[in-house]
């Protein structure tokens, strides 16, 4: 039986999931992923700039968007920021959620 203890997991990791489901709704922010996917070493705005129709400002709007959800993080190099893909952790999360909600079902 599902306890309310449970329950308040579920809901708890749900809630720290939230900032990371809500960046990757945006087709926008999805494509950068695709472009960041592209180069272990990443790329600087302006190498994001030229792989899409965007201004650099709606990138780098985009990009700390998807920082603060800890998916994507960048390193100074010269005096450019290189943006590249941090997904362990988010990743590690939705599993924990996953791993909760599907042993929450199996109790029914």
């Amino acid at each position: 039986m599902k306890t309310e203890k449970d329950v308040e997991d579920i809901l708890n990791v749900f809630r720290e999931c939230i900032p990371l489901f809500s960046v990757l709704a945006d087709e926008i922010r999805q494509n950068i992923l695709m472009v960041l996917a592209e180069r272990e070493e990443g790329f600087n705005v302006n190498m994001i700039t030229e792989k899409m129709p965007l201004s650099r400002p709606a990138i780098s709007h985009h990009l700390k968007a998807l920082k603060q959800a800890g998916i994507v993080d960048s390193e100074k190099k010269g005096t450019e920021n290189f943006y590249y893909l941090t997904l362990k952790e988010p990743i590690e999360k939705i599993k924990v959620l996953i791993g909760l909600i599907e042993k929450s079902c199996e109790l029914r």
